[in-house]
């Protein structure tokens, strides 16, 4: 098989793995380099060179840090190495420059829609729109052909055990009160970058209260959204989707929730996603 063919086979079976690589390729050379323009290499999230060639000792290294950093902050890097400088190069007198870039491949955040009914399929319409992959849970299973965008549909789990966000994902609880204190508790305790719960504001509060109970402090709670979602004004099913897809969107990229015109204020972050 043509290492091209191969390149792609083993980065489509990484994406449907869901394990963060990065792509690298040399993009420019001057003097002498032992790779060339075109030449490109598929990197692990450990920083192993798996196929590819972006040149030997000389460039290598420099190449594979540059992916880890990529990985780590999702930024992709167009990289200048020296190989005629041992000392202000990348270590050894190789004669020549290359200009590399380096993409990092990231698997899409989850959105974990835990419950049914129309907000919860709205939120799973939209979110696969935004490019989430979606993951409901409800006991018993909701039926596959109301949520369309669904790769996965679990409705088994009973204590919630195979709720596993990690530190890219949303958790959003619309149980409607059932057993949202029970998903509350195991969503708090994953590293999940948001937890929001739709609710009133009383059913919000008596959820903190039980939360405190059970010995979350105020940096756990600081990351609960309850109620969820940007204050919108939304009354239907699909606004009220849109309002708490929107708190997400803004707290992922760092935006403020204001309107555009109105200048620039301080900028929201992820909270501490510590379990």
């Amino acid at each position: 098989m043509p290492e091209e063919a191969r390149l792609a086979e083993l980065m489509a079976a990484m994406a449907r793995r869901r394990e963060p690589h990065a792509l690298a390729m040399v993009v420019e050379t001057r003097g002498s380099t032992s790779a060339h323009a075109g030449d490109r290499a598929l990197i692990d999230a450990a920083g192993t060179v798996l196929l590819g060639w972006v040149g030997g000792g000389c460039a290598e290294g420099a190449v594979r840090q540059a992916a880890l950093d990529g990985l780590e902050d999702g930024t992709p890097r167009l990289i200048e190495l020296d190989l005629d400088d041992e000392v202000l190069g990348v270590g050894m007198p190789c004669g020549g420059t290359m200009r590399v870039f380096v993409a990092p491949v990231l698997p899409p955040p989850t959105l974990w829609i835990v419950g049914h009914g129309r907000v919860a399929e709205s939120l799973c319409r939209i979110g696969a729109e935004l490019g989430f992959r979606i993951v409901v849970s409800d006991v018993p299973a909701p039926e596959p052909d109301r949520f369309p965008g669904a790769e996965e549909i679990i409705g088994d789990d009973y204590d919630f055990a195979r709720l596993q966000p990690g530190r890219d994902d949303s958790v959003v609880i619309a149980t409607q009160h059932k057993g949202d204190h029970l998903s509350a508790v195991r969503a708090l305790r994953s590293s999940a970058g948001h937890v929001a719960i739709i609710a009133s504001r009383k059913r919000a509060a008596l959820m903190r209260d039980f939360l405190r109970d059970e010995g979350f402090g105020p940096a756990a709670l600081a990351r609960l959204r309850a109620p969820a979602g940007l204050d919108l004004g939304a009354q239907a099913p699909a606004e009220i989707a849109l309002s708490v897809l929107a708190e997400i969107v803004m707290r992922r990229r760092g935006g403020t929730g204001t309107p555009r015109d109105a200048g620039a204020s301080e900028r929201p972050a992820w909270a501490e996603a510590t379990p």
